[in-house]
C-alpha cells in the first residue's frame, strides 16, 4: 500500500506537490503513467509505482520522454486515462511526437506533467516547456498549491476528454519538493476495458485511424483550434483562477503557480493589502481574456510575477494590445524591464525588492545585526566543494581517463553528457571533461571530432555517458559513428542504475518501475552486435583497466567501447558493505615530504580521504569511506592499503 493510494475521501494529508499530482491522477482514474526519470520530477512516477498492484495501473519508466509520451498516448487512444511525467528538458526529448498528438487530439484523457527547474537546482539549464504550449496549440494549466496539484491534476483529465487534446500540467521545483496539507478525494473502482477502435474514417476523432497526414492538416488544425476556443470558454469560470485585494487596486499582480505565495507574503509584509490586487491564473494558455479584461480595466499599472521567461508577461502584453479599446494604456513590470531579475528562480524577497521599487517604499527586511552574524557564520562554516561521493566509480574512471589522455599527449579530451559523471568538468572529475551539452551530444559530438582527420585534426576525441543514458540518447549516436566509421572511444560508466536520480531501473536493469522481474538488455552485446570493438572493465581495478584504456588509445580504427562496470556506491547493492578496511601507514607516509606532494589528499581528493590537521598526514575517515581501495591504487609511496 502507498500513502496515495490508501487514503480515503474526506483524509487529511502531507504529502509533496509531486504525490499530491499522483494523488490527483489517482482519483481522475489513471490506469497507465510512463515517465523518464528527471529531478524534480521522479517521484510522480515512483509514488504511482508503488500503488501499481493495490490500484490496478500499468507504471513504466521508458527508455527515454518522447517514448513515454508515446507510451501514455497509446492507453489514451485505448479508452484509458494516462499521465506522462518528465522535467523540462524532457519535453524537448518528447517534443517531436507532442507536436503530431497536439494536432491530432486524443481521446481519453492524457496529462503531459512538466517538473521544470528554475534556478537550475539540479538541471544544467533553466528551460521553459511552456512555450510549447502555445508553439504548439494546446492548454497549458498551472497549481499553485498543493490541494490545486491534486485537485487540478484530476480535473485537467476532464478537461482533456472536454476539448480532446493533450494537456500540460506544469510545475516547479518549490512546488514539486516542498510539502503541505490536502484533502483526499474519492478514489473510483472502474477499469474501463482498453480498446482501439480504427474501423471509422479520417476525421473521425473517436474512431478512425490516428494520422497527421498532408491532406488531413487543414481540418485537424481547425478541429484543433477549436478545442482551444472551448478551453478558453472553459478557463473564464475556472475555479483556479482567483482574485484577492480591493475593488480598484493601485497595483494589479498578475501570477502563477509557486510565485503566487511569494506574491502574497510580500503583499502581506509590506502591508499593501488596501492597495495591491492580486490576480492567480491557473489556467495560463490560452488566456481567459474576459476575466483577465475585467481586472486589467481596474488598475493602471500590472506587475506580473512568475517563475520562468516572461511567458505569460508577453501573452498579457499581447492580450491588453488586442483589447487596448476596453482596458487602456498599461505601465507593466516584470522580467521584462528588470523589476525582477531575468534568469534564476524567484523568492518573497526579489518579490518585496520589485513592489518597494515600484511603490517608492523602503524596506528593511532583517535586522542588520542579524545579517552580519549570517555573514560571519557563513566565513566560518568549512567549505564544501562540490564532489563526488566516497567510493564512487566515477572518479576512477576520469583518473584512469585523465591519465591515459595526459599519457598520449596529443591535447585528447573527453566529451560529457547528463548524469552525476557530468561532474568530470570539475576538480573532482580532474576537468577531464572539456564538453557537454544535452543527453547523447558526448557521443554524437565526439564522432563528429573523429571524423575531422582529413582536416589534420589529431587531437583523441573520448565520449563518456552513463548506462541509463546510453539507452536514453546514446545509441542513435553510437549508429551513426559506426555507420560513418568514425575513430571515436566511448566510455559507458555502467553503475548498474539512474543513479542521478534515484536509482530508478533501465532498460539494462532486470526490473521495472513497480519492481516487476523484466529482461536486461546487455551494452557490451548490443554494441558487439553493432560492429563496435568492446572492452569491459573495472575502474576500481586500475592496473588492468589502464591497460585496456592505452590498448583503446592506440587502436584507432573505428567505434571502441570501453564499458566500465562498476555498481554506484550508494546503489541497494553496495549500501552499508565496505569493500576493503582502508589505512595508512604513518612510517611510509611523509606528507609534505613525499614527491607526490600529497596527491591522495591534495589531487584525488576523495572525501574518505582526510589530512591530518598535526601530521599533514594521509588519514582515513572511517565513518564515510566505503572502502573502494581506489586510493591504494593511486598511492604512489604505497602507504596507504586495503584490507579484504
Amino acid at each position: 500500500m502507498s500513502i496515495i493510494s490508501e487514503a480515503r475521501k474526506g483524509d487529511r494529508l502531507l504529502l509533496m506537490g509531486n504525490d499530491a499530482i499522483a494523488r490527483g491522477a489517482l482519483e481522475a482514474g489513471v490506469k497507465v503513467a510512463a515517465g523518464y526519470p528527471g529531478t524534480p520530477s521522479s517521484e510522480i512516477v515512483e509514488s504511482l509505482a508503488a500503488a501499481a498492484e493495490d490500484r490496478n495501473l500499468y507504471v513504466e519508466w521508458s527508455v527515454n520522454e518522447k517514448v513515454a509520451l508515446e507510451v501514455a498516448a497509446a492507453a489514451a487512444y485505448s479508452g484509458l486515462r494516462s499521465l506522462c511525467v518528465m522535467k523540462q528538458v524532457g519535453v524537448n526529448v518528447a517534443a517531436d511526437f507532442l507536436l503530431h498528438i497536439a494536432e491530432y487530439g486524443t481521446r481519453s484523457g492524457l496529462v503531459l506533467v512538466s517538473c521544470e527547474d528554475p534556478g537550475a537546482l539540479s538541471s544544467t539549464n533553466e528551460g521553459d516547456s511552456r512555450p510549447y504550449c502555445k508553439m504548439m496549440e494546446f492548454p497549458l494549466i498551472e497549481p499553485a498549491g498543493f490541494q490545486e496539484a491534486k485537485d487540478m491534476t484530476c480535473w485537467a483529465f476532464d478537461l482533456s476528454e472536454e476539448i480532446h487534446n493533450v494537456i500540460m500540467l506544469r510545475s516547479v521545483t518549490r512546488m514539486s519538493h516542498a510539502s503541505g496539507n490536502l484533502t483526499a478525494g474519492l478514489l473510483p473502482d472502474e477499469t474501463p476495458t482498453p480498446r482501439f477502435d480504427c474501423s471509422g474514417g479520417f476525421m473521425d476523432q473517436d474512431t478512425g485511424p490516428v494520422l497527421t497526414f498532408p491532406t488531413l492538416v487543414d481540418p485537424q488544425r481547425r478541429r484543433q483550434q477549436a478545442g482551444l476556443q472551448k478551453a478558453i470558454a472553459i478557463f473564464e469560470s475556472s475555479p483556479f483562477n482567483a482574485y484577492t485585494g480591493p475593488a480598484e487596486p493601485e497595483l494589479l499582480v498578475i501570477t502563477s503557480s509557486a510565485a503566487h505565495a511569494y506574491c502574497r507574503e510580500a503583499v502581506g509584509l509590506l502591508e499593501l493589502k488596501d492597495r495591491v490586487g492580486i490576480l492567480k491564473l491557473g489556467t495560463t494558455w490560452p488566456l481567459p481574456p474576459k476575466l483577465l479584461c475585467g481586472h486589467l480595466d481596474k488598475s493602471d499599472r500590472v506587475f506580473i510575477v512568475e517563475e520562468g521567461t516572461p511567458f505569460l508577461e508577453d501573452n498579457v502584453k499581447t492580450l491588453c494590445a488586442e483589447n487596448a479599446d476596453k482596458v487602456g494604456i498599461k505601465t507593466f513590470y516584470g522580467r521584462r524591464n528588470s523589476v525582477l531579475p531575468p534568469v534564476n528562480e524567484l523568492n518573497p524577497d526579489l518579490v518585496i525588492a520589485g513592489l518597494c521599487s515600484i511603490f517608492d517604499l523602503e524596506y528593511g527586511g532583517v535586522d542588520p545585526s542579524y545579517r552580519e552574524q549570517a555573514d560571519q557564520a557563513m566565513q566560518n562554516a568549512p567549505q564544501r566543494e562540490l564532489t563526488f561521493c566516497p567510493g564512487c566509480p566515477h572518479r576512477a574512471s576520469y583518473w584512469l581517463l585523465n591519465e591515459a589522455l595526459t599519457m598520449d599527449n596529443r591535447q585528447g579530451f573527453v566529451c560529457g553528457d547528463i548524469g552525476c559523471y557530468t561532474m568530470g568538468a570539475a576538480e573532482c572529475g580532474f576537468q577531464t571533461v572539456k564538453i557537454s551539452m544535452a543527453m547523447g551530444s558526448g557521443l554524437g559530438m565526439a564522432s563528429g571530432f573523429g571524423k575531422l582527420t582529413q582536416f589534420g585534426f589529431d587531437q583523441p576525441a573520448v565520449a563518456i555517458c552513463g548506462d541509463s543514458t546510453f539507452f536514453h540518447a546514446v545509441l542513435p549516436a553510437l549508429v551513426n559513428a559506426i555507420h560513418n566509421q568514425s575513430d571515436v572511444i566511448l566510455a559507458v560508466v555502467d553503475n548498474a542504475g539512474t543513479a542521478m536520480t534515484g536509482f530508478q531501473p533501465h532498460p539494462g536493469t532486470p526490473v521495472g518501475a513497480a519492481k516487476q522481474p523484466l529482461p536486461a538488455l546487455n551494452i557490451p552485446d548490443i554494441c558487439r552486435a553493432m560492429g563496435a570493438r568492446v572492452e569491459i572493465a573495472d575502474p576500481f581495478e586500475m592496473d588492468k583497466t589502464r591497460a585496456v584504456l592505452q590498448d583503446l588509445m592506440y587502436d584507432a580504427e573505428g567505434v571502441r567501447v570501453l564499458v566500465l562496470r562498476q555498481a554506484c556506491a550508494l546503489s541497494p547493492a553496495k549500501k552499508g558493505h565496505k569493500g576493503f578496511t582502508m589505512n595508512v601507514d604513518p612510517e611510509i607516509c611523509i606528507a609534505d615530504g613525499c614527491g607526490c606532494n600529497r596527491l591522495c589528499t591534495r589531487v584525488f581528493k576523495c572525501p574518505g580521504l582526510k589530512e591530518d590537521p598535526e601530521t599533514h598526514k594521509a588519514a582515513i575517515d572511517e565513518v564515510i569511506c566505503v572502502g573502494c581501495g581506489v586510493c591504494a591504487s593511486i598511492c604512489p609511496s604505497g602507504a596507504i592499503r586495503a584490507e579484504a
